[in-house]
């Protein structure tokens, strides 16, 4: 899951109460769906930092809930305001997701993209960003190793929330 850090960043989720915030203002239906029909209470994501000068993985998140409208679109005040979502009849959902862990440093981009084991993940693909998509297993655990390799040895990622996407 993808958020500019100017807009919403790791740090930002982290001084949440309970480290929890809904991820609204998805706007692809293509993502929406993913929200709506794929995720469920207790999956995993990644938090990826995008549009800024160094992209990549910063951390991860559970989703705590099912996908539910997301009252955004409603809301002309809004700037995710969108005239054609109804209370009867949403067009957008969204999910709230507690953070798990910030890692010690960012997997940037350009190292993900230099893994072959990473060659098939939507990330990595040139014009495929949503700001939600799917990945394997061993998409996870091979992310999260490079995250371990970067903490160095002897050293600790901090700890937010849960001990554990």
């Amino acid at each position: 899951m993808k958020s500019e850090p100017g807009e919403f960043s790791i740090e930002d989720l982290a001084q949440r109460p309970g480290q929890r915030e809904p991820w609204d203002g998805v706007r692809n239906f293509q993502a929406r769906n993913m929200l709506r029909d794929g995720m469920k209470a207790g999956d995993l994501a990644f938090f990826y930092h995008s549009n800024c000068a160094e992209p990549g993985i910063v951390g991860t998140m559970r989703i705590v809930g099912e996908g539910y409208p997301d009252s955004t679109a409603l809301d002309p005040e809004d700037k995710h305001f969108d005239p054609r979502s109804t209370f009867e009849n949403p067009r957008w959902y969204r999910v709230d997701v507690e953070l798990v862990r910030i890692f010690m440093h960012i997997i940037l981009l350009r190292e993900l993209k230099r893994h072959p084991e990473l060659a098939d993940m939507p990330l990595v693909q040139r014009g495929n960003r949503l700001s939600v998509m799917p990945i394997s297993e061993a998409q996870w655990e091979f992310i999260l190793s490079l995250a371990a390799e970067d903490a160095g040895p002897g050293s600790e990622h901090r700890p937010f929330g849960y001990v554990i996407h």
